[in-house]
């Protein structure tokens, strides 16, 4: 017997807790590079500011350090205001990074039946009024909320 149940397709894109696609102005609050042998990575732990709704909560993801990925730890580290002079001796200092703050766009995929959060672009700090002025009234809210 088949049963047609409104809206159950739609349960499994995002737990209750989980932040949503979208631009955030957030604070880095843990830093962590992690060795594997292929593809090291950052582990980076971010605070949202901003919106104000979504304020406190935590996102993290990977932000790798090969060759090919270098551009976008790079730009991470530009638009968060690393420490130039760090920057241009080519080292990174885990806890230099604590407490840098930009805006960061994410997005989320499956792959292999596993939900990734992706970290698509940064900004600095200084820009997040001009991006967020662009940002719909509603972005982030659930429809049940």
């Amino acid at each position: 017997m088949k049963r047609h149940i409104q809206g159950l397709h739609e349960a499994d894109r995002s737990a209750p807790d989980e932040v949503p696609d979208g631009l955030f102005l957030v604070w880095v609050q843990r830093a962590q590079y992690r060795w594997h042998a292929q593809k090291p990575y950052y582990i980076l732990r971010f605070s949202i500011l901003e919106p104000k709704h979504l304020a406190g909560r935590s996102i993290a993801g990977r932000i790798y350090c090969t060759a090919r990925a270098m551009w976008k730890l790079s730009w991470f580290l530009r638009d968060f205001g690393y420490d130039t002079e760090l920057l241009g001796r080519d080292e990174i200092d885990d806890k230099g990074l604590i407490g840098l703050r930009g805006v960061v766009k994410i997005s989320h995929v499956v792959r292999h039946g596993i939900r990734i959060l992706n970290l698509d672009g940064f900004a600095p700090a200084s820009q997040w009024e001009e991006l967020s002025a662009a940002l719909p009234a509603d972005v982030g809210r659930s429809e049940v909320a």
